[in-house]
């Protein structure tokens, strides 16, 4: 399990930070995640998703529900593949693109960007 003491954002409080990776199969894995509001003492951050791996791709993509105290449930969607520039694959980039649901499904926020 990863833990992490995060500060920031909007909140001036500590927030403690778990996650957890179970494997279902070599290249499929459960990630749930949460984070806990020292100030209020309650979660500020409930999520788990089901993420794959395409290796001979240089891909992954994962799908998932959040729920947080400011939108509450959601779900989201995401993936991510690798371009290599070079053989050797030192020099490649990466595109990467996440959409947001609401409960009712509408969209109510798409991300698409690079990264290197």
């Amino acid at each position: 399990m990863e833990t992490s003491l995060r500060c920031g954002g909007d909140s001036r409080a500590l927030r403690i930070h778990a996650k957890e990776k179970i494997p279902l199969d070599s290249n499929i894995f459960l990630q749930v995640h949460g984070e806990l509001d020292t100030r209020m003492g309650e979660p500020s951050l409930l999520a788990a998703s089901v993420r794959q791996f395409f290796p001979d791709l240089f891909a992954s993509a994962g799908i998932g529900v959040q729920y947080d105290k400011y939108r509450k449930l959601q779900h989201f969607a995401r993936g991510k593949m690798s371009f290599p520039v070079t053989t050797d694959g030192m020099l490649q980039f990466t595109i990467k693109g996440q959409s947001h649901h609401d409960k009712d499904f509408k969209q109510f926020c798409s991300i698409v960007f690079l990264a290197d």
